[in-house]
Parts: structure tokens; C-alpha cells; sequence
């Protein structure tokens, strides 16, 4: 995470020096980097018992998830490098929800581990595969993955605030996650590059035929 900080410093620096982007692309990947710096001080939070602070700094967090991409399309601004902290930032923020879910309810995911295994190991397979094709995690930001953070935000953060966790959310979440992971392995055998924002597999094989 450091060392993605330090490329990013140095980019902007570069950047600077050989061509002018305009304000809102260091506003845009500005609100990428707070998910990235807020994750550390959130579990900060919950080692500390300061549950309240952290439900509603982990809600800005998704917020932010929720924004930082359109706004980038919307501005034009999209680059390699901000979908690159975005999906560490993506990482990020819901590993800290479920660190924070395992504190505060571990008896939920001690019930539900297989909902929470199977993701898991189809996750290691997912970058496991990818490093030994791309030599680098994927950032492929389909249409599933969106889906599956949003329904793992709203889960996380209506636990936190309601204080007890929507079933019918959290199998859709998990349901959609492994959905996402398995199309995501696919793509990883599918294409031969390491490519971003791929919206899915259907849109991939239609660009074939075309």
C-alpha cells in the first residue's frame, strides 16, 4: 500500500512536469487515496472500541467507492493508475468492514463460514491465477463486481448502524461475489493482456464476434 502511495507521489510529480491534468483529476484520485489512508485508522477504531466514530467514517469510505469512479467519467479523467487505487482502495474498505463485522458479531461468521469460506478460496485462485498470467493483481471493474460492492456495502454498513446483520443482503452479497470471482477467473483465462474496466464476459465475446 506504501509503495502504491509512492508511485502515486511520484506520477503526479512526473506528471506535472510534462503535461497539465486538470483539477479534477487530482480531486478524483484524491477521494481514491482517503479509502486507501482511512483503512488503517478504521481498524485503529475498532481495535480501540470506538464503534460509533468508525460505522460512520466506514460509511464516507463507501461513499467515496460509490463516487470516485463515475465522477471519473464523467470529468474524462479516467487513468490506469486511479482504477489501480481504486480497486486497492475497493480492498481495502471492505476488508476493514469485515474486520470490523468480525469483532463486533464474530458468532455471525463462526455460523456462516462457508458463506465466507468459498469466496475466500475463490478469491486466492482469482489473484493466484492472475499473478501467474499478468504478473499483477486484476482491476477489471465488470458490472458484477459493481454490483457485488454495493450489496456488500449496504450490508456492512446497515449491520453497523442497525446492529444486527439483513440476512436476505448478505446471501445476495455472497451470492453475487461468487458469481463476480467465478466470471472474473474466466476473463483471466479469456484474455491474454492485462486489461481494465472490462464490463463483463458477454461484452468481451460480443467484441469478438464483432
Amino acid at each position: 500500500m506504501v509503495r502504491n502511495l509512492l508511485l502515486y507521489n511520484s506520477y503526479i510529480r512526473n506528471s506535472m512536469k510534462t503535461q497539465q491534468h486538470p483539477l479534477s483529476y487530482y480531486i478524483i484520485n484524491g477521494i481514491t487515496i482517503y479509502r486507501i489512508i482511512a483503512a488503517p485508522f478504521l481498524i485503529y477504531l475498532i481495535i480501540t472500541g470506538k464503534y460509533d466514530i468508525f460505522k460512520w467514517l466506514l460509511a464516507v469510505s463507501f461513499f467515496t467507492d460509490l463516487i470516485d469512479g463515475y465522477l471519473a467519467r464523467k470529468f474524462k479523467v479516467t487513468s490506469i493508475l486511479g482504477t489501480k487505487l481504486d480497486s486497492i482502495g475497493d480492498d481495502l474498505t471492505v476488508l476493514t468492514g469485515m474486520i470490523g463485522l468480525f469483532v463486533i458479531n464474530p458468532e455471525f461468521i463462526l455460523l456462516h463460514k462457508y458463506f465466507f469460506l468459498i469466496p475466500f478460496i475463490l478469491l486466492v485462485i482469482q489473484i493466484s491465477y492472475a499473478y501467474i498470467r499478468y504478473k499483477k493483481m486484476t482491476s477489471f471493474h465488470t458490472y458484477l463486481a459493481k454490483i457485488s460492492a454495493i450489496l456488500q456495502g449496504v450490508f456492512l454498513i446497515l449491520f453497523f448502524l442497525m446492529g444486527k446483520p439483513i440476512l436476505f443482503l448478505f446471501y445476495a452479497a455472497v451470492f453475487i461475489t461468487i458469481l463476480d470471482l467465478i466470471e472474473e477467473i474466466i476473463l483471466v483465462y479469456l484474455l491474454p493482456n492485462w486489461e481494465t474496466n472490462v464490463r463483463g464476459i458477454y461484452w468481451k465475446l460480443k467484441e469478438r464476434k464483432d
